[in-house]
């Protein structure tokens, strides 16, 4: 039987599969309000067949935003929206509804990437002060952010909780902590971007500090029983910036607070990245915190075909596959990489007469309202 099919636990959460589908920015909500694009969005994936949707970066400050229109939840309106749209969606859809939890830190402020994703100048109204752990630029031709005070980290590690709590109300199963792709814990983690001189700065045990405080806050802000995990960049791709000996210590100081798993990216701190592209090429990270830290692992990027996906579960690099271009691409993989595999996958009865003929055990028998 396909390994990629056979259910997960994850941190107490039954998945149905190991398919995970990554966050993806829609920059696409109003004053972090989601509205119809949304509800399309969301709803046109969450009949994938996946076991696990990870909904886009979801701001926990209105200055934690990357563009100005990023989702947030950080106010009534906010969850009030979100929370219609998938009680929508989950009389539709079996699949189990994660979030992921973040803070742009000095990569906010910027503009869509269709239109072009540079940072807005302070002088348009549209703009705001970015803020870091310390005072340096993710480019070289932009503003300085504002170097975060003791009054500033308590703003967002709250904000931080406020979500998880806002989170758990609408009926949201898990959480994923961004730390990844140079966001605000990313900033704090890598000594690129982290240039403090007081207990959150320096030696590595000092960078994770805030990191790990942003951790405890929503793990125990967030219902006990439902997993909350980590996203991280295993490595920066740069010479002495974060590395995946510095992610190994990470992901034990985590395992040690009850982080259910690790969602193994890489880079975005720095534009001086050199990233080794290849197919599954972030593969061997996952495979490396698997082994160092105990912990279960999501591998990601550029995993496009079943038969890798199966081989990186049977080969014990990873514990499930997470997509997320490659679901924008063909949002139905999950179906064709059943069929691929002989295993099955839930779908609505609307859709039942589209299984193939020579895959005739492809879609389960899902009732609407059954979880």
């Amino acid at each position: 039987m396909s390994l990629l099919f056979q259910p997960w636990d994850l941190g107490g959460l039954r998945l149905s599969n190991r398919i995970v589908i990554a966050p993806m920015c829609q920059y696409s909500a109003q004053d972090g309000v989601p509205g119809d694009w949304h509800m399309v969005h969301l709803g046109h994936l969450a009949h994938s067949g996946a076991g696990l949707f990870i909904l886009e970066a979801t701001a926990v400050t209105p200055d934690g935003r990357i563009t100005p229109w990023d989702l947030g939840l950080y106010n009534d309106e906010q969850e009030r929206a979100l929370e219609r749209i998938l009680n929508a969606l989950r009389a539709q859809s079996p699949i189990s509804w994660g979030m992921q939890l973040a803070h742009a830190g000095r990569k906010a402020s910027s503009q869509a990437p269709w239109n072009g994703g540079a940072q807005i100048p302070l002088t348009d109204p549209l703009a705001w002060q970015a803020v870091a752990p310390s005072a340096l630029p993710h480019g070289v031709k932009e503003e300085p952010p504002t170097a975060l005070d003791r009054e500033g980290l308590l703003r967002i590690r709250e904000g931080f909780a406020q979500a998880a709590r806002r989170a758990a109300r609408i009926g949201i199963e898990s959480l994923e902590i961004h730390a990844a792709h140079g966001y605000l814990l990313h900033q704090f983690l890598s000594p690129l971007a982290n240039q403090r001189t007081d207990e959150y700065g320096g030696s590595l045990e000092n960078r994770m500090r805030f990191p790990l405080e942003v951790f405890d806050a929503v793990r125990d802000a967030f219902r006990g029983d439902r997993p909350v995990w980590v996203r991280l960049s295993a490595t920066d791709w740069v010479p002495a910036g974060w590395d995946v000996e510095d992610s190994v210590a990470f992901g034990l100081a985590l395992k040690a607070r009850g982080c259910a798993a690790l969602h193994v990216s890489s880079a975005g701190v720095s534009p001086r990245q050199q990233i080794p592209l290849g197919p599954g090429y972030q593969v061997p990270l996952a495979q490396r915190l698997k082994q160092a830290c105990g912990l279960p692992t999501m591998a990601v990027g550029l995993i496009t075909e079943p038969a890798q996906a199966e081989a990186i579960l049977a080969e014990g690099q990873a514990d499930a596959v997470a997509l997320a271009r490659g679901l924008l691409y063909n949002p139905r993989w999950p179906w064709h990489a059943a069929a691929a595999l002989g295993a099955s996958v839930d779908a609505p009865h609307q859709y039942w007469r589209s299984q193939p003929r020579e895959h005739p055990q492809l879609f389960r028998n899902w009732h609407f309202g059954a979880r």
